[in-house]
């Protein structure tokens, strides 16, 4: 469940059985969550012919803080959501075990099973996408911090007096060089009167998607190259900066933006990464793209149930 989309699926152990996705619609009231989850999941169930006794667990990716095993979310800034017990509020409608977990931690599970980090032991996975957050694999084993919300990278504070971040503070990464902040950015740059093929979008007030950035890279958009460049150069200089303290094996890039432009970015966030990087620090690193995509989450679906409730998905 992201900032943009809500993704969900039916998915055996090697293998998606069925899959739909709608977009994320803010709420205000933290229940109507509960019923467009509810209906994607009743959607799953029916439209894969799967009977509610064969289903093992639904597992939930929620973008933000929370307790996995409470099911509890502290915040999830770009959902408007605090302090709020969804696996209770679910756990209404169905008898099925039901988990929480950050969406990152989900997605760096399937990473590093059945993605690029295979064969890796200590992993840092980021989406960035509507925010920017990441998951840490060490000598593979999720790690979830004190008080589970280790990976949050997207609050780093990045820029003095920046832009405002959903979590209330200023110049955090997130705020900086996400999607949100590159369309942001774009929207400003076009209505002060610069020219882009984006500007029927942004009078239209239409949302920038991934996609949409892609199609204007791949045409050489002034604006859009800019913007972009001016993220990935925020992006490198920050996990430059994580790595020199973590010495990782393996950076995994993922989320909508990552996917849709990663021949553009990957090699400007390296170069900015080289920059900023200490050269023993760096030594065997490999920074990739994810290779699962989306599927990342739904494959970590599989591994979350399988370790939480000690069982295998057929």
């Amino acid at each position: 469940m992201g900032g943009t989309k809500i993704l969900g699926a039916a998915v055996g152990k090697e293998k998606i059985l069925y899959r739909t996705k709608r977009s994320t619609i803010f709420r205000k009231n933290q229940n109507d969550y509960v019923t467009d989850l509810k209906e994607i999941i009743d959607k799953i169930l029916s439209s894969s012919k799967l009977k509610k006794k064969d289903a093992k667990a639904i597992c939930i990716g929620i973008p933000g803080s929370l307790n996995p095993f409470s099911g509890k979310i502290g915040f999830a800034p770009n959902l408007g959501i605090k302090n709020f017990d969804l696996r209770k509020k679910l756990s209404k409608h169905y008898s099925i075990p039901i988990l929480i977990e950050n969406d990152v931690n989900v997605g760096a599970l399937g990473v590093k099973n059945h993605g690029a980090g295979k064969n890796a032991k200590n992993i840092l996975v980021v989406f960035v996408g509507t925010g920017i957050g990441a998951a840490l694999v060490f000598e593979r084993k999720l790690y979830r911090g004190s008080n589970f919300v280790a990976g949050e990278i997207g609050h780093f504070h990045v820029l003095d007096n920046g832009p405002k971040c959903n979590c209330g503070r200023e110049g955090c990464f997130e705020a900086v060089a996400s999607r949100t902040a590159i369309e942001r950015n774009i929207v400003e740059d076009i209505n002060s009167g610069k020219r882009s093929i984006l500007i029927e979008k942004v009078k239209e007030k239409e949302k920038i998607k991934s996609k949409i950035l892609a199609n204007a890279i791949k045409h050489n958009d002034k604006v859009a190259v800019t913007r972009v460049s001016e993220a990935c150069a925020v992006i490198g200089k920050t996990l430059a900066s994580i790595n020199n303290l973590l010495n990782l094996d393996m950076i995994v890039l993922g989320g909508g933006v990552v996917e849709a432009l990663h021949g553009f970015m990957i090699p400007k966030i390296k170069s900015s990464f080289k920059i900023f990087s200490l050269e023993d620090a760096a030594k065997g690193l490999k920074i990739l793209p994810s290779t699962l995509g989306d599927d990342a989450a739904l494959m970590g679906g599989v591994v979350l149930a399988e370790e939480v409730l000690k069982i295998k998905i057929k």
